[in-house]
C-alpha cells in the first residue's frame, strides 16, 4: 500500500496541470488576438474594396 508521505511529496501532477493551464491561457490569448484582429481586418479590407468599387478609372 502506498503511503500517504510518499503522495504528499510527488509533484509530477501538479507540474502537468501547471503546464495545462499555461497552454490553456496562451490559447485563450491567441484566440482573443485572432478575433480582434481579425475584425479589425476585415473592416480594413471592407474600407478599401469600397474605395475601389467606386473609385473612378484613370483615362
Amino acid at each position: 500500500m502506498i503511503s500517504l508521505r510518499s503522495l504528499v511529496g510527488d509533484t509530477d501532477g501538479a507540474t502537468a496541470i501547471e503546464y495545462g493551464l499555461i497552454a490553456g491561457l496562451i490559447a485563450v490569448a491567441i484566440i482573443a488576438a485572432v478575433t480582434l484582429l481579425g475584425t479589425d481586418l476585415s473592416s480594413l479590407f471592407g474600407g478599401i474594396a469600397g474605395q475601389v468599387a467606386t473609385a473612378t478609372p484613370a483615362s
